[in-house]
């Protein structure tokens, strides 16, 4: 079930949005009419606030003998606009990947509707996890510290430096990690000089129309993303309970 389509629905004051993801087990059959149509109902029960197991029971009941297939409602997500700003949605490779984006601004015009879109496509490009190194935990980077000092311990070279030395090559590395992670900080696809961040690009739009922009959070679904990993994980549980 690593197939499938993510849909996305908006109302039509664009206050709210929502992303639903619908697993198949081939692309033959996430291409198929009723395939599709379920999924956009799916997204449309998630917009209403719905739920889409009970909503869409008996036609969910009905796919299934058309497609032949193991078919599930995996996720879904609603984002609803508090005060003034833009909600935007990106749909990319037909329904492989969805997104949602809220920026806040205090003047939605044309300018700052593109900005939002340009900055959905980045997402769906680029792939961020965290909207600014701000949202990254401790843990988290605890860990990837962990994993960066355990590398250069193993690299025969590396690890003869001086700590000092190598503490600030896990900074840098770190540093590095998170400005292809956080939004904000990754590089801008479209930016003309190759080095202007995706903030630098929201604040030049928001400085060339005289308002205030920021982007607040965002949603970005995949589909099949995580599959493959769980059912990894669930394999090797089995087999450590067969091996005992």
């Amino acid at each position: 079930s690593k197939q499938g389509i993510v849909a996305l629905a908006c109302a039509g004051d664009k206050k709210s949005m929502a992303l639903a993801e619908v697993n198949c087990e081939t692309d033959f059959v996430a291409k198929t009419d009723a395939f599709v149509k379920f999924t956009d109902d799916a997204a449309k029960t998630a917009l209403a606030g719905g739920n889409i197991e009970e909503v869409l029971a008996d036609d969910y009941k009905m796919l299934l003998p058309k497609t032949g297939e193991n078919v599930k409602i995996r996720r879904s997500e609603r984002y609803a606009l508090e005060g003034t700003g833009v909600l935007s949605g990106y749909i990319h490779m037909g329904g492989k990947i969805g997104v949602l984006l809220d920026v806040v601004s205090d003047v939605v015009n044309d300018a700052v509707m593109e900005m939002a879109e340009n900055v959905c496509m980045q997402i769906a490009a680029l792939k961020p996890l965290y909207v600014s190194d701000a949202e990254v935990s401790a843990e988290y980077l605890e860990k990837e510290k962990a994993i960066l000092k355990a590398q250069i311990m193993n690299d025969p070279k590396e690890s003869k430096k001086p700590e000092k030395v190598i503490d600030g090559m896990i900074t840098g590395r770190i540093k590095k990690e998170l400005k292809e992670i956080c939004l904000v900080d990754q590089v801008y696809v479209k930016a003309e000089d190759g080095k202007q961040t995706v903030n630098q690009y929201v604040q030049s739009v928001a400085k060339q129309k005289g308002c205030k922009a920021a982007v607040t959070e965002f949603l970005r679904f995949e589909t099949g993303e995580g599959l493959q990993k769980r059912e990894e994980d669930f394999a090797a549980e089995v087999a450590k309970q067969v091996g005992n």
